[in-house]
């Protein structure tokens, strides 16, 4: 594999961030791999039974596909072996007849970011780097200090003063990592994170290029669940959009090497008041950073550092951006909920997204669409115990019995309810 700059094109050498000649973002370049299609579909099926921990994981078992790093400095806990849900409630919501949950809170840490983790604590493992730091809304984190705690390296997070979730912080906290509080939002610590000497310490960031091999083998994983037949949509939320060119690249290195025939179109989904990609991919030009404002803690984002490369993957897959409100997202939410699955508030946007763009008419009716759900429900616990206690229409509110009489009534009720 090859490591150039997603933007001119110009090589970098490897532990590089940034482009030296222009300063975007860098991106790994697959070269031709030695297997046919056949061979290769059938190499990553045989090693699902294997008891090597490279091969135990959703990631490491498309080694071929990643940069090569040594197997003993490989770090992993069984990630991005997730599975996918048939979304039943869900479907009804959104009026859609094909629909299935690709849930990647199911990860180790509860949400996607350990696919790119895995490879980005990796690489700096295998390079003698004794410390990690990233920015974060809480998920990347959690991720990387687990991640850091398994390869022996401190950890250092920068987070908004009161803009993570208690559930998110106690996880960071509990791996051990030393948790930053600063005065701005997340757009303010990763600029300052980005001021750091990469060769001092390791930067685990979306703009690190390992993270994004790593995330893009989610891509990998829910191709082979369904046979390497690709569904017509993918939705995703959008907020650093490393995950949207993560899961574009996932998609046409597998269409290059003939594991699909065809790749789907993206749909990236922002909440409204954190919506900047969706601006720049309506009106062309420069994103324009804004403050963000939304509920939904990890979107909270107004200068996606992975826009550029998100959206070249969308324009490249015919796909589309739109924007859903914080309370579409808030009933979104319980409606995962009703299909027994959860999530976290951020990772609804995919299913309000989906719906915005069935009502426009973007996607049919009986259009095979997959949703990704980037977090598990449990981390943001507050979120939904505040969204029961309230009036919205879905809220399920604490009833209260103090004899059997009252519990029968109850039961009653709720039997005739289920009919």
């Amino acid at each position: 594999m090859r490591l150039a700059c997603s933007e001119c094109g110009a090589e970098a050498a490897s532990g590089s961030l940034f482009c030296s000649a222009c300063g975007g973002l860098l991106e790994f370049r697959l070269d031709s791999v030695a297997s046919d299609a056949r061979a290769l579909r059938l190499s990553f099926k045989e090693r699902r039974t294997s008891n090597d921990v490279r091969d135990q994981s959703g990631v490491w078992r498309f080694r071929e596909l990643l940069p090569a790093i040594a197997r003993e400095q490989v770090v992993s806990l069984r990630e991005n072996a997730v599975p996918i849900y048939r979304a039943q409630t869900g479907a009804a919501y959104a009026d859609a007849t094909r629909l299935a949950y690709l849930h990647l809170g199911m990860n180790p840490t509860a949400s996607f970011k350990d696919a790119g983790m895995t490879v980005a604590i990796s690489h700096a493992r295998s390079f003698g780097a004794r410390v990690a730091v990233c920015a974060s809304t809480g998920n990347t984190a959690a991720s990387m200090a687990a991640y850091a705690a398994r390869a022996g390296m401190a950890a250092i997070v920068l987070v908004p003063a009161g803009g993570i979730s208690e559930a998110k912080m106690a996880q960071t906290l509990d791996y051990g990592a030393s948790v930053v509080a600063i005065d701005g939002d997340f757009d303010r610590a990763l600029e300052i994170v980005r001021g750091l000497d990469p060769k001092q310490v390791a930067i685990v960031n979306s703009v690190n290029p390992y993270r994004i091999e790593g995330q893009k083998c989610a891509a990998f994983v829910m191709l082979e669940s369904r046979d390497w037949n690709p569904p017509d949509w993918l939705v995703l939320p959008g907020g650093n959009l490393g995950n949207a060119s993560a899961f574009g690249k996932g998609f046409r290195e597998a269409l290059d090497l003939a594991l699909i025939d065809r790749i789907p179109k993206l749909a990236v989904v922002q909440a409204a008041g954190a919506a900047p990609f969706a601006t720049v991919f309506r009106d062309g030009g420069d994103l324009v950073p804004l403050k963000a404002q939304t509920a939904a803690t990890a979107k909270r984002i107004g200068a996606p550092a992975s826009w550029r490369k998100a959206l070249a993957e969308v324009r490249a897959s015919g796909g589309t951006v739109t924007t859903v409100t914080d309370d579409e997202i808030a009933e979104a939410r319980a409606i995962v909920g009703r299909d027994g699955v959860g999530c976290e508030p951020a990772s609804a946007a995919s299913l309000a997204g989906l719906r915005r763009l069935r009502e426009n008419g973007i996607i049919s009716r009986h259009d095979d669409v997959m949703l990704v759900l980037t977090g598990h429900v449990l981390k943001d616990s507050a979120y939904a115990a505040d969204f029961h206690a309230s009036t919205a229409p879905l809220a399920n509110a604490i009833a209260r019995a103090g004899d059997v009489q009252t519990l029968q009534s109850l039961i009653d009720r709720t039997t005739a309810v289920h009919v």
